[in-house]
């Protein structure tokens, strides 16, 4: 065999063992860029809308950014045009923390919903007072549940990405009931696992006070050029920082507390729910 020959075969096994594999870079499927590089999200073409959250306490508008988290943005679309959120109780709400709301009342039809996980997006929004972001129990878990940020959980920014922000109606979000404090296990506030199995029905005759969204409508784009979102001084957090907001795992098996991802310098689930 000439040299020739032999330095051509050469060069096609070097392609065949240099060419057959990819490494991964942070802009792959599933693998969610940090705030802190600075980067921004792929371009969208969608347009912002807006939508209203007709509540116990008083109307509340959020505006959503689907250039900030395109894929939350599209399911919470989805979501409020099916009609998911009406009569779904904010059942998680700890004063100077977050609102966490987004398990359906209706068993049979947060049954539907909950696997159906959409995978993350780059954080490239910070989560603070007004934001509003998808609970999570793990990457690429984010379902139903979504939360709206009572101060700055810049903590949450790696691996919770805000969509939406609060326009109008801070005041109400504020005012939504909260002595019932922390969720079950870890507090004595209603179990996310019975919510899901028992719905409204468990809801309304162990925790009588809780707060929900009586609907949820689309209201269109927004009508002023930029609309400026509220920035009242936040409530004074808790001395312990309470778990982020977690959503229901894949296995129907909840997390104790429902908790917005891991913190740092400790990480902690978020609760959220499929």
């Amino acid at each position: 065999m000439s040299r020739l020959t032999l330095l051509a075969l050469s060069l096609v096994a070097m392609c065949i063992l240099g060419c057959s594999s990819e490494t991964p870079t942070a802009s792959d499927p599933g693998l969610p860029e940090a705030a802190s590089t600075g980067k921004k999200a792929a371009a969208t073409n969608a347009e912002n809308y807006q939508v209203l959250l007709e509540t116990t306490k008083g109307n509340v508008v959020l505006e959503v950014h689907p250039e900030w988290s395109p894929k939350g943005a599209e399911r919470f679309k989805e979501l409020v045009e099916l009609g998911f959120y009406d009569n779904c109780a904010f059942f998680r709400v700890l004063d100077g923390f977050m609102a966490q709301v987004g398990i359906n009342g209706d068993p049979e039809l947060h049954a539907k919903w909950r696997d159906k996980n959409i995978t993350d997006d780059p954080v490239v929004e910070s989560n603070t007072r007004g934001t509003v972001s998808f609970a999570n129990g793990g990457p690429n878990t984010r379902s139903t549940q979504f939360f709206i940020n009572y101060g700055d959980n810049s903590r949450l920014d790696y691996g919770f990405s805000p969509f939406a922000q609060v326009t109008e109606g801070m005041d109400v979000v504020d005012s939504l009931y909260k002595a019932y404090g922390e969720g079950a296990p870890g507090g004595p506030g209603p179990d996310q696992q019975r919510i899901v199995f028992e719905g409204n029905d468990y809801l309304k005759k162990e925790f009588p006070m809780l707060d929900y969204i009586k609907k949820a409508t689309i209201i269109g784009a927004p009508t002023q050029a930029e609309v400026k979102p509220e920035t009242a001084a936040p409530a004074a957090k808790e001395d312990k920082q309470p778990a982020e907001p977690a959503a229901e795992k894949s296995d129907k098996k909840e997390e104790a507390a429902a908790k917005p991802e891991t913190e740092t310098p400790k990480k902690e689930a978020a609760t959220k729910e499929n």
